[in-house]
Parts: structure tokens; C-alpha cells; sequence
């Protein structure tokens, strides 16, 4: 025995013309409205605290480029006493300590993220991944005692004069790797700068390289290609936004990172002759400084900040540019 149900079903006009229905469908409206409005607030709240960094920056950085001018980013005096100052030795080994830290970290991210996602047996991949994410979670103060107190002495005992005795003996690089073996100095920043952005470029790019579709994987292998194919042609192409940004978010973390260049880098406020010479960054040189600062010194070191925070913006958008070229020249 069988039951047929009948449902009323009303014409659209009649359904609009429903009083009830209105009142929903209006409701509905200032909901969407609401949540809308929302959402844009918080939005436009990270913007204006972003206006307000610049602004704030700027301001109390004014009295120091009033003076000094454009010269301020290439001259080398740091006088505290005669209030003479200049941000090229601070400029310098922020860029030095940062470069290192990329040349050695990323090549290594790159293939601990392929291993994981290509060739790491299944028992591996899960306890390796969560290694890697503790290392990301480690405090900076950490490696900076680390880099201090254990990789600095091993450094000087071992790594300098092997270095010295290879790279040192070659012409043109050969006086890079001069000078004394003390086991700080620009080159042992850029390592422990390398040990801290590792963790954060090899997660990213092992999950981006994770949402690449199997079925394209299983295309290329089916076609024929090797892994190392399968990744230059499928993977990389697939994920090349995820990869550049898990770059660039490793390298604003070197740029700015503070403790952990402290400890290691000398802070020294002179031109390094050598990567082994100590030196200063722009973060270290407001960690060291700014307690003890006041009146013109003050303004010099929020000069310094500011020139971080352009220095910083400058790396990402010259990324995002050769993103966009690189998508257009794929289009086309």
C-alpha cells in the first residue's frame, strides 16, 4: 500500500508576495550586508595598523634623515658620542646574514620537502613532518644560545680553518674567508639564520607540493618520466606561487630576526673586511642600543626601523612582480 504525498508548491509571485517569505528574504540581505561589513572591518583594521607603523616610523625617524639625508643609507659612522651615524655597516650584514641564510637553506627546504612528498616511505613521512614542524616552533633565543654556546666553538675549531684551507686558497673568494677563526661573525649568522628558516621554508613547500592533483603525478609516470621529470614539468609549474611565497616568508624571517644574530653575529659596528669578521644587522643594532638610547640616537634607530621595514617591502614586491611575469609569460 502506497502513500502519495502532495506538496503545496505556490508560483514564485505568490512566494514573494508571502509576507513571511519577504521578512525572510530581507533578513537574509542585512545578514550578508552585516557579515560583509564585518569582515571588511577586519580587514581594513591589519591596513591602518600597517598605515600606522609606517607613520609612526617615519615620524620619530624624521629628525635623523632631516640631517643626514639620503647618505644616511650609505654612510659608515656609527659616533654615538658626536651623533654622527650612518646605516651601511647595519644594512649590510642584514643583507649578508639573510643571503647566506637563503643560499643554504633553500636548496636543503627543497629537498626535504620533495623526499617527503615523492620518495619518503609512508611509515617516515608523518614522524619526519612533524619534526620539521617542531623545529619551525623552536623560540629564536634558542638557536641564538645554540648558535653561542655550541655551533660557535665547533665552528672555530673546525669549520673556519676548513674553510680558510679550501675556499680561502681560491682567487677572488679567497678574501672572504680571511681574517681570525673566532667562531662568530657575518658568515656564523647566516648559518644559524639557515638553521631557524629551514624549518619554515621546507613546511611550506611540502605542503604545497602535497595539493599537487595525483592524477597529474600519475599522468607523468604513466608517460613515461623519471621524478626528477615528474617534478620540474608537473610539480613545480603546479605550485611555483606556494614555493616563492614559502621562500619570501623565510627570508622576512631571516631579515628581521633579532636574538639569534645577537648572540652570534659580534656586533660590531664596522665594515667587515670577511665574512668571518664580525658585524652588526639592523635588528641586532636595535636590540643592543635602544635601551640605553635617548634624544638623537633614539631617532637613528627608528631611522634603522624604518629602513628594515622598506628594505623588506622592497624583497616582497619584487617577488610578487616576477610572479605576475612569470604567470603572463606562461599565458602567453
Amino acid at each position: 500500500m502506497s502513500v502519495v504525498t502532495t506538496m503545496n508548491v505556490q508560483p514564485a509571485e505568490v512566494q514573494l508576495n508571502n509576507p513571511n517569505m519577504a521578512a525572510i528574504a530581507s533578513k537574509q540581505r542585512f545578514q550578508d550586508v552585516l557579515f560583509h561589513r564585518i569582515t571588511q572591518s577586519f580587514s581594513l583594521i591589519v591596513l591602518a595598523a600597517l598605515v600606522g607603523i609606517i607613520i609612526s616610523l617615519l615620524i620619530n625617524a624624521w629628525p635623523s634623515f632631516h640631517k643626514f639625508g639620503v647618505q644616511f643609507i650609505w654612510r659608515v659612522e656609527w659616533d654615538i658620542v658626536n651623533e654622527e651615524f650612518g646605516a651601511a655597516i647595519a644594512i649590510f650584514g642584514t643583507l649578508a646574514s639573510a643571503g647566506i641564510a637563503l643560499l643554504i637553506a633553500v636548496p636543503l627546504a627543497f629537498g626535504i620537502a620533495l623526499f617527503l612528498t615523492e620518495n619518503c616511505p609512508v611509515a617516515l613521512r608523518r614522524p619526519l613532518g612533524t619534526a620539521i614542524e617542531l623545529l619551525a616552533a623552536v623560540p629564536s633565543i634558542i638557536y641564538g644560545m645554540f648558535g653561542l654556546f655550541i655551533f660557535a666553538p665547533l665552528f672555530a675549531e673546525y669549520g673556519q680553518p676548513a674553510i680558510q684551507s679550501t675556499l680561502g686558497q681560491m682567487p677572488l673568494i679567497g678574501p672572504l674567508f680571511g681574517g681570525a677563526t673566532n667562531g662568530i661573525g657575518i658568515l656564523a649568522a647566516g648559518i644559524v639564520l639557515a638553521f631557524m628558516v629551514l624549518p619554515f621554508v621546507a613546511a611550506v613547500m611540502r605542503d604545497v607540493f602535497e595539493i599537487v592533483p595525483p592524477i597529474l603525478r600519475e599522468s607523468a609516470y604513466g608517460l613515461g618520466c623519471t621524478t626528477w621529470e615528474v617534478v620540474r614539468k608537473v610539480v613545480l609549474p603546479y605550485t611555483q606561487k606556494g614555493v616563492v611565497g614559502g621562500v619570501m616568508l623565510g627570508l622576512g624571517r631571516a631579515l628581521g630576526e633579532t636574538m639569534a644574530v645577537t648572540f652570534v653575529i659580534g656586533n660590531a659596528n664596522r665594515l667587515p673586511t670577511s665574512l668571518f669578521s664580525p658585524g652588526t644587522s639592523i635588528a641586532s643594532t636595535l636590540a643592543n642600543e635602544f635601551g640605553e638610547a635617548a634624544d638623537f640616537h633614539v631617532s637613528t634607530l627608528f631611522a634603522l626601523a624604518f629602513l628594515l621595514f622598506v628594505i623588506t617591502f622592497v624583497v616582497l614586491a619584487a617577488a610578487k612582480i616576477m610572479l605576475m611575469r612569470a604567470e603572463k609569460a606562461k599565458g602567453a
